[in-house]
């Protein structure tokens, strides 16, 4: 039986793996689905072929669909976040001459402390500094101001940002054409291996659990199939459990190194899904623990309080009012749904729908519909803590 067949959309990136390993290994097939795996150039395209309805379901940006919902980026058709598909997996690199500048004032690289490699990155800073990241409302746009708007300078940094699609950022940083970028992987591993970037920081080192994509589909989509948005979540989830385990890494990276889907070396790959990557032509390695995650501590349950910080970035950078903008944003993050379609599979669901972001500084255990979970760390890196229920009152 080959089941209800669903056109799924995705950029090769890391992170859509739980789309790509869900039709691969059968675990949409459980749920008598198939995914017809569609591979976008650019998160634009993307975007477009889901809103028109030529794609029923897409790996997603996580702030796509609350931009949509508080009425920027120029698109109409809402959206609806079913569940966090990755959290983390994204690297902050810089070229070969900032890199050397950095050398020579003194930075160590050591791919962890995002306060001093920001102060370290605005000092070598010889103009603006022009940033690649793949979209404009994205968790990259996001992090980066978020951080270098958090360094406690006297004046914020000269930032030119500029929208660059994954697969090409080591081509923009090899000709001139940006100086940063912030991009998930393997795209940052690839620019190490052409020789024509370092790699700075993990976005972990920013916010140690920022959700980057979703399982986005059309509002309207729910609404006309709520069987079909079930099964479509309950695939993926099972398939972000399987990511989840070490033993696994390696066969999901051969899975990926298809060339239908990433078309990059299975070790590349190997390494992102272990954190453990190497940072320059120098052979420097880094390891980051909880690079990437896909499944174990709640983190593809969609917070609605990350919604909520995602629409309060967006509205303080661009002017709008934060309370609003935040009260659109959670309606987008479909914890009704999540939570239906997964307590038939066994799913340990947290018993709120929001936290305060950023206030776990060590994995916890909280309460859950079965018992009992444990969250992960989830701190940002100047140790705010954003409670979106406090900013309502």
């Amino acid at each position: 039986m080959i089941g209800t067949r669903l056109r799924v959309g995705f950029i090769p990136l890391v992170d859509a793996a739980p789309l790509i390993v869900a039709q691969e290994l059968g675990f949409a097939a459980e749920e008598a689905l198939a995914l017809d795996l569609i591979r976008a150039p650019s998160w634009s395209t993307l975007r477009d072929l889901l809103a028109l309805g030529q794609i029923e379901a897409a790996h997603m940006l996580a702030p796509v669909p609350v931009a949509a919902a508080m009425g920027i980026g120029g698109m109409a058709t809402p959206l609806d976040a079913l569940s966090v598909l990755s959290v983390n997996g994204t690297v902050i690199g810089v070229s070969q001459a900032l890199a050397g500048r950095l050398r020579a004032q003194g930075h160590g690289f050591d791919f962890a402390d995002a306060m001093k490699a920001g102060l370290a990155l605005t000092a070598a800073a010889t103009g603006p500094l022009r940033i690649g990241v793949p979209f404009p409302f994205s968790m990259h746009a996001e992090l980066v101001h978020y951080w270098l708007s958090g360094l406690n300078l006297p004046a914020p940094p000269d930032l030119s940002i500029h929208t660059v699609p994954p697969p090409l950022m080591a081509q923009a940083l090899a000709a001139g054409d940006i100086d940063v970028f912030c991009v998930g992987e393997p795209w940052g591993s690839v620019a190490v291996e052409n020789g024509v970037g370092t790699l700075m920081l993990p976005g972990a080192a920013i916010w140690a659990l920022a959700p980057e994509k979703v399982l986005a589909v059309r509002s309207g989509w729910t609404l006309a199939e709520p069987g079909l948005t079930a099964r479509l979540i309950r695939a993926v989830w099972r398939a972000g459990r399987w990511l989840d385990v070490p033993a696994n890494h390696s066969t999901a990276a051969e899975i990926l190194a298809g060339a239908a889907y990433l078309d990059v070396p299975a070790e590349i790959l190997e390494r992102s899904f272990a954190g453990r990557l190497v940072i320059s032509d120098l052979g420097e390695v880094r390891q980051c623990a909880a690079f990437v995650a896909f499944h174990q501590g709640a983190v593809s349950f969609p917070w609605r309080s990350q919604a909520a910080w995602i629409a309060t970035r967006l509205a303080h950078r661009l002017g709008l009012d934060p309370l609003k903008a935040a009260k659109r944003a959670r309606a987008v993050f479909r914890t009704d749904l999540y939570r239906s379609a997964l307590r038939e599979a066994g799913a340990d669901l947290p018993g709120a729908s929001e936290k305060a972001e950023g206030a776990l500084r060590h994995p916890l255990a909280v309460g859950s519909e079965s018992g009992q979970l444990i969250l992960r760390r989830d701190t940002f890196f100047d140790g705010r803590v954003f409670d979106p229920l406090a900013a309502e009152r």
